[in-house]
């Protein structure tokens, strides 16, 4: 794509944001089924497979984000997510779809998760994950304007592609601290045509998330927590977060993700199924001076017994006792 304008009646300032912009998000989510989260504390399933039967009752999961207010095309993301673990406490199922709208580019990810958990002593758990599905591109050209209209990709006016996807995961966790590793696609390179490539260049991606709780007292738990994105060819994307929840129904917290944005987050658990968060990012590079921030909303809704804000109890399995424990798990 020309380095020249995206929408008519843009400023030449704004343009160069624009495509700053644009190169960056294409970056980032080459190969990924995750645009920049600021709450993936709460989305590990989405970009970990693993993950999907390590909770202990089924969740569904709706997430909106706004990115850069008042940059015309930026992207403007939708995500449903369900989490299923099945009732021997092995197996876990899981379904996510992403939209992400950036410009005239389209992406939709679909795609079912598998994961089987193995148990350590002292309540340590291992789990393994598996998924699959595909990524939906489609480019409408009539949606912008450009400096060289005679460019051959810019004649076909509307690029769709389909791209199967396989990714895996690994996600070891105790009561109060989870490390995990991920790659959500493995079938990278050559997969888009000629023109698509031109638009979005497939690379594998890896993600590395961890964190941990402490009590500290009755009523007060504190998490930091990471997550790295490592794409081949493209810097080191690092987030750090930290969060606190009092009564098992208020959270709030901070998070800075490297280079790029500082941002507060907020959570409320509505009822005993149904939690609500949000976040806004603040841009601290050279975007920060062209737009409102960022805006993203999730809500959560588990099924069956209420367990708290992303809480979760688990169940010693060992010489058959079968007791139930409380958990400091938020996560």
């Amino acid at each position: 794509m020309s380095t020249g304008k995206m929408f008519a009646g843009v400023t030449t300032k704004a343009r160069y944001v624009i495509l700053a912009g644009i190169f960056l998000m294409s970056m980032s989510a080459a190969a990924q089924r995750e645009p920049f989260y600021t709450q993936y504390m709460y989305n590990i399933g989405s970009f970990n497979p693993a993950y999907v039967g390590t909770v202990e009752t089924p969740d569904i999961n709706l997430l909106y984000r706004s990115q850069w207010i008042d940059i015309p095309g930026a992207p403007r993301t939708i995500r449903f997510g369900m989490n299923y673990p099945l009732a021997n406490e092995k197996h876990g199922l899981g379904f996510n779809a992403v939209n992400e709208q950036l410009g005239p580019t389209t992406q939709t990810f679909v795609d079912i998760s598998y994961s089987f958990k193995i148990e350590f002593e002292n309540d340590v758990f291992l789990s393994f994950g598996l998924d699959a599905g595909g990524s939906f591109l489609n480019v409408d050209f009539s949606k912008g304007t450009f400096e060289n209209p005679g460019e051959p990709i810019l004649g076909e006016e509307t690029i769709n592609e389909f791209t199967p996807t396989v990714g895996a995961g690994l996600f070891l966790y105790q009561t109060n601290w989870y490390v995990g590793l991920s790659v959500p696609n493995f079938l990278t390179d050559g997969l888009y045509s000629d023109a698509a490539a031109q638009v979005v260049e497939d690379q594998m991606q890896f993600n590395l998330i961890g964190g941990y709780v402490f009590q500290l007292n009755d009523n007060l738990k504190f998490k930091p927590a990471f997550l790295v994105n490592y794409i081949q060819g493209a810097p080191v994307n690092g987030n750090i977060s930290t969060s606190f929840l009092l009564n098992d129904v208020f959270t709030l917290g901070a998070a800075y993700r490297f280079d790029n944005a500082v941002s507060g987050l907020a959570g409320f658990q509505i009822s005993s199924n149904i939690f609500l968060g949000y976040a806004y990012d603040y841009n601290v590079n050279g975007l920060g001076g062209y737009n409102s921030g960022s805006h993203e909303a999730i809500i959560k809704f588990f099924l069956g017994k209420g367990v708290g804000s992303g809480e979760k109890k688990d169940k010693k399995s060992k010489k058959g006792q079968g007791k139930q424990i409380d958990s400091p798990r938020f996560f």
